[in-house]
């Protein structure tokens, strides 16, 4: 009877460690296993949908841990995988050459041809957002919406985003074949890659007859900001100061065909015309809400319209409902695009990079932007410009913009 007690002891014993080991298998993990249990963590701990996709997330990561091998590209294959059962193409992994070539391009530097792209939601086809304002693809006349079907002769159907602008990136000089579809027809381009200027802001004095006083003019400042990258608010608040000094009575600000970029700058530009407010709410996965306010340090007061269309996005569509919702400015153009989710980028162990969506973000009016959109409070199509016409007579969403704001500088001079 001793021996059978003894035996039962040490097989519960023996059953236990063994259940340990396979529970916990960091004590045997190797190198690639880590790098993957690494990124498993990180989704585990910040990502924005609780259900992981309606699925056993602790149960996907077994499933995975044996095509960690001992080949690192087939690691990053296995936690591409793992991350693909999201359904969220905004999550991703970012090997280290693409994870350093994403800072690059916040920081203000960037070779290529100039397109931001995205995933369509419905469709996983690969569209363009807008062209950089002078790259080679907007002077070859690439709009938003294009899809990009082939790069080099190469699908994007199984291409991942960084994937697809790896492909266009490259050195100066080198050429790229990108092959499109516009409403529902084919088209070639022949892109010569080039250094891609990414100052965000172009500052121009329009000098506009009023409508109320013979022969004199109105001075309204026109500025066009590209994108939210780590020179966007210095630059902008560079330009108002100037356009202020110049007599500037009141503002014309272009967002269109602006991808987005740093959430922190989209804020930070809102207060630069908002004086009180709330900027933008944020929503994480718990429900836990945070807002972003204004300071009391906008630089004018002056009238302002914003132009927005469909390439609008993201950190553009936060800017764009912080003024429209706080009765700041008006908005002219085209429903926005309808990105509405917040990445946060967190470098790995390796050199590698992983981008998660962490939160979603509402306007002050708790509008959800995300496949939605803004709408503009007036609607205008648009045909196709070339750069030299953007912000001119042949730009008929300028010009009713123009005409609404010397409505308000008349009107503001009256009182």
């Amino acid at each position: 009877m001793g021996k059978r007690v003894l035996s039962w002891i040490l097989t519960i014993i023996l059953g236990w460690s063994l259940w340990l080991g396979w529970a916990m298998p960091s004590y045997a993990l190797t190198d690639e296993q880590r790098l993957l249990n690494e990124v498993w963590r990180l989704i585990n701990r910040t990502y924005l949908d609780g259900t992981f996709n309606h699925q056993d997330w602790s149960w996907v990561r077994q499933r995975y841990f044996p095509k960690a091998s001992d080949d690192r590209a087939q690691t990053y294959q296995a936690i591409q995988q793992m991350l693909a059962t999201l359904g969220d193409p905004f999550t991703r992994f970012l090997p280290p050459e693409q994870y350093r070539s994403l800072q690059t391009s916040t920081s203000g530097e960037l070779t290529g041809v100039g397109l931001q792209i995205a995933l369509d939601d419905a469709t996983q086809q690969l569209v363009v957002i807008a062209p950089i304002a002078g790259s080679p693809a907007d002077r070859a006349g690439i709009h938003p919406a294009d899809q990009i079907i082939e790069i080099d002769g190469i699908s994007t159907a199984h291409l991942s985003l960084d994937e697809a602008a790896a492909r266009m990136r490259g050195a100066v000089g080198s050429r790229v074949e990108l092959t499109i579809v516009r409403d529902g027809k084919q088209q070639r381009f022949s892109l010569v890659r080039d250094r891609i200027e990414l100052n965000p802001v172009v500052a121009e004095l329009h000098t506009v007859p009023s409508p109320n006083k013979p022969n004199q003019v109105e001075n309204i400042g026109y500025i066009r900001l590209s994108q939210f990258n780590a020179n966007a608010t210095v630059e902008l608040a560079k330009a108002i100061k100037q356009l202020e000094g110049k007599g500037a009575k009141g503002y014309i600000l272009d967002l269109r065909n602006n991808p987005g970029g740093l959430l922190q700058a989209g804020i930070e530009i809102a207060r630069l015309w908002l004086d009180q407010g709330t900027i933008v709410y944020t929503v994480n996965r718990q429900g836990v809400q945070d807002s972003f306010e204004a300071t009391g340090e906008a630089l004018t007061d002056d009238p302002l319209i914003v132009l927005v269309n469909q390439g609008t996005a993201s950190a553009s569509e936060i800017l764009a409902g912080a003024l429209q919702d706080n009765n700041r400015a008006q908005l002219v153009g085209e429903r926005t695009f309808g990105k509405g989710l917040i990445q946060s980028l967190f470098e790995l162990s390796d050199g590698s990079g992983l981008a998660v969506t962490v939160a979603k973000y509402e306007t002050p009016s708790h509008h959800d932007i995300h496949r939605q959109g803004i709408q503009p409070d007036y609607v205008v199509a648009l045909e196709p410009l070339a750069i030299e016409q953007i912000g001119t007579a042949a730009d008929s969403q300028y010009q009713l913009a123009e005409n609404l704001l010397i409505s308000q500088v008349v009107l503001t001079g009256a009182t």
